[in-house]
């Protein structure tokens, strides 16, 4: 059983707060932490996967609710949406913190009667799939801390081996397709998987009349990773309006399939306007939905570029959900099409910038990027670093470095 990083955090969070809500897709392994923080505290776990528990919690909730112990834990709670006004008043009662653990596989905020219901009682926390770092039994801090702490690196080499780097690539983040000793098995749970986020989750989340071209959407989505986001190209491929696209996307967003990644301006009101690039929730479903081969064959693939950038990306993305907090994550595309794959704004707009390369070797062009973004931020500017598939970190002036990937697993 791997040690989930944000298990800590998810402690802090009910020792002050009255409900903690543990949210991301499916098979993240939501079910598996809250388990064990129930057991911890000698709470009830309920779910409303259970046939029997969703009956009562959608017809009765508040005998629910009132028959349970001083901790609850309920898995699913997206299921039943009556049940948050019924934890609202056993909370505004009892205002002791760590009432409830609640876990859920669908954005709330898309439903506003449960996040008007709870508003100021809730606290939370979002559930990635496995970091590389949780995978490798690492502890200390994470890169995200120690690029804002503008930390000045050694000189040194830690690589790995390309085509191992590229069987993480393969086998992403969720818990049961990592365990899956070929790739063969791990397709099959991707296919499962896929199945079951068309037939159960969807269908849960809203009515859809074509959902025959939610496959074809993934699909073009993934074979679209790391670009920049145009709905119009979109439209016309996969077929289908402006209007059913967007809701389309809004559904895999809602189930956290879907995360795109917005632009950075100095221009805080123009962040919105502009495109964000495409990336999906896990390198590994990535992989399985473009139809990509082996370790070996893409580690020699003009595809790698795009996956590895979608990996990195992700695996930021995974860390903020422990670091600093308020960093957020964008990217950057001036005019002239200078651009950096991910930018990470900390509270105090403080910028720290990241490029991916795929390659074991870095040169001064690889920087022009960051350059430009370190010129548009000013003394915002902390660091910025090329990530790539080589073994040295090494200078490439002020605040610049090359650092290989491992930095994102390695113990520092």
């Amino acid at each position: 059983m791997y040690r989930r990083l944000i298990h800590t955090k998810l402690r802090d969070a009910l020792a002050d707060t009255r409900v903690v809500l543990l949210n991301g897709a499916r098979q993240t392994g939501k079910s598996t932490l809250a388990q064990q923080v129930a057991a911890e505290r000698g709470g009830e776990y309920l779910t409303l996967d259970d046939p029997a528990t969703l009956g009562l919690a959608r017809s009765d909730p508040a005998a629910l609710v009132q028959r349970l112990g001083d901790c609850i834990v309920i898995d699913e709670i997206q299921l039943a949406p009556q049940l948050f006004p019924a934890i609202k008043r056993v909370v505004d009662q009892d205002r002791r913190p760590g009432r409830f653990l609640l876990t859920g596989s669908a954005n709330i905020f898309l439903l506003p009667q449960i996040s008007e219901s709870l508003a100021g009682r809730i606290e939370i926390l979002p559930l990635h799939p496995l970091a590389q770092v949780e995978m490798s039994g690492v502890a200390g801090r994470g890169l995200v801390d120690v690029l804002f702490g503008a930390e000045s690196w050694t000189l040194g080499a830690t690589g790995e081996d390309r085509t191992a780097v590229c069987e993480r690539v393969l086998a992403g983040g969720f818990p049961e397709a990592v365990e899956r000793k070929t790739r063969e098995r791990r397709e099959a749970w991707f296919r499962s998987y896929i199945t079951s986020l068309l037939q159960r989750d969807i269908r849960d989340l809203a009515r859809i009349e074509g959902l025959t071209d939610m496959p074809r959407l993934l699909s073009l989505l993934a074979a679209r990773s790391s670009a920049l986001m145009n709905v119009s190209e979109v439209s016309r491929a996969v077929g289908i309006s402006h209007s059913t696209l967007r809701r389309y996307l809004g559904l895999l967003e809602a189930l956290f399939i879907f995360q795109p990644l917005p632009a950075w301006t100095t221009n805080v009101g123009k962040r919105l306007v502009k495109s964000p690039k495409v990336h999906l929730l896990d390198s590994g479903l990535t992989v399985h939905l473009r139809g990509d081969g082996d370790a070996r064959s893409l580690s020699q693939s003009p595809s790698l570029g795009v996956l590895l950038e979608t990996f990195v990306v992700q695996e930021i993305r995974k860390l903020l959900a422990w670091s600093l907090p308020g960093v957020r994550a964008y990217h950057f595309r001036t005019a002239t099409g200078l651009e950096v794959d991910l930018v990470l704004e900390a509270p105090g707009q403080f910028v720290v910038g990241i490029e991916v390369k795929a390659s074991a070797n870095v040169t001064p062009r690889n920087f022009n990027g960051l350059r430009a973004l370190a010129e548009t931020s000013g003394e915002q500017f902390v660091q910025g670093v090329v990530i790539y598939l080589g073994a040295q970190r090494l200078p490439f002036g002020d605040k610049l470095w090359a650092l290989p990937i491992t930095c994102l697993w390695e113990k520092r």
